[in-house]
């Protein structure tokens, strides 16, 4: 069990963490047009730069535990919901990407694009993990590899509203963060658009959960049970109340103790739905059943533990520079303008060709079962990854001059 708590953890702060700096990519998206929507946006991309990255470290944990101290489960989980973990992971990578190539262009068109794949990336991840916990919750992810249905399994109504409170929920977290940030921000008005905002992703997530108790009731009436007696019922209500209460403390603009009780909102009911599930992992799967032998877990434990020792004082001291402003540049002064440079021209067929290749490694990769057929997908992958770089133009992002940011005397807040 305690390897499994570790599994725990790891999700309830990946969660917490990433889905906030997921939730600030909805954000952009629903930024609207105008000075204002810049406004947002610029306030979101900077608020999340600190710290997006790094909060993957806690992804990377519950999957390295899971497939270490639980291969059944993991073997299961993974095959049968293959589809959206993939486009989960297809998500982390073009989010990552295109928030790296976000001060790589000055073009508005292709900023527009760029921070549109950011914010659809930012959606669909948190979607198609939110519909994998609905699958396991629902029991539709069945004992073996591949056992269960590649695409039902998936897209039923408990999954489909789980994907939907994932991306609410993140939301909720990231509007209460961004408002506290907004405190520092020089754009006068900041904190109140997202106050407003953490409102109607409070009420939205709210009902959401409402709605998921009822489709429970019928389509996975295991979970139902096990959220409405015992610890489950007990965790509901702690969310709940966390939940009011942190929007309570928007209200009067407590932004600081507001993040943590929307944090234990949000973690509350993550460990209502472990508890509704227990002992069981999978359809006739008990935790001690799937666990793998003693001399493993313990050296899964050692490993968190030594791991630990260093992971949680370096992210504490990363957060603890980030909530304090002092990773987050002030952009009040205009930017020096870069020197005019001739951009070569970029191969139109490398684009398209990299597409294609995307297309032929997926389908081969998700839909064949040959070896062959893996192997030519994953050289496809390869072949998409080298035709995106010549597209780019690799050589003119390196030659692009760095952003150099001057701060004039203060003038009085932006209206």
């Amino acid at each position: 069990m305690a390897v499994l708590a570790i599994a725990l953890a790891g999700l309830v702060l990946y969660t917490l963490l990433a889905g906030a700096d997921f939730g600030a990519g909805f954000w952009q998206l629903a930024a609207g047009r105008g000075e204002r929507g810049r406004d947002i946006r610029d306030h979101a991309h900077r608020s999340i730069a600190p710290v997006w990255e790094a909060n993957h470290v806690w992804l990377v944990l519950v999957l390295t535990v899971l497939w270490t101290g639980y291969p059944t489960f993991f073997g299961s989980v993974f095959s049968t919901l293959a589809v959206p973990l993939f486009l989960a992971l297809l998500g982390i990578i073009f989010r990552g990407l295109s928030y790296a190539l976000h001060t790589a262009t000055d073009d508005p068109r292709q900023l527009r694009v760029i921070d549109t794949t950011f914010s659809i990336s930012s959606i669909v991840t948190p979607f198609m993990l939110g519909t994998c916990i609905g699958a396991i919750a629902s029991r539709r992810v069945p004992v073996g590899n591949a056992a269960g249905k590649l695409f039902s399994s998936w897209t039923n109504s408990t999954s489909l509203l789980s994907g939907f409170m994932a991306v609410s929920t993140g939301a909720f977290l990231a509007a209460v963060f961004l408002a506290a940030d907004a405190r520092r921000a020089p754009v006068v008005g900041l904190d109140r658009a997202f106050r407003i905002r953490a409102f109607a992703a409070a009420v939205v997530t709210g009902a959401l959960a409402v709605a998921a108790l009822g489709v429970a009731h019928s389509d996975a009436p295991e979970l139902f049970h096990g959220l409405t007696r015992g610890l489950g019922l007990a965790a509901v209500i702690v969310s709940a109340v966390a939940a009011l209460a942190s929007i309570g403390l928007v209200a009067i603009r407590r932004y600081g103790v507001a993040r943590i009780v929307a944090a234990i909102a949000v973690a509350a009911l993550l460990c209502g739905w472990a508890a509704a599930l227990r002992p069981y992992l999978l359809p006739g799967l008990t935790v001690r059943d799937a666990a793998a032998d003693s001399g493993t877990l313990i050296a899964v434990i050692v490993a968190t533990a030594i791991g630990a020792v260093v992971l949680f004082p370096s992210l504490a001291y990363l957060f603890r520079l980030s909530l304090a402003g002092r990773l987050t540049p002030d952009q009040r002064g205009p930017a020096v303008e870069r020197p005019a440079r001739e951009d070569a021209r970029r191969p139109a067929w490398a684009g398209r060709a990299g597409l294609a290749c995307w297309i032929i490694g997926f389908v081969l990769l998700v839909f064949t079962d040959a070896d062959a057929g893996h192997v030519i997908g994953v050289i496809a992958f390869a072949a998409a990854a080298l035709l995106g770089l010549t597209a780019l133009g690799p050589d003119q992002l390196a030659a692009q001059e760095p952003h150099v940011f001057v701060v004039p005397p203060p003038e009085g807040p932006r209206l």
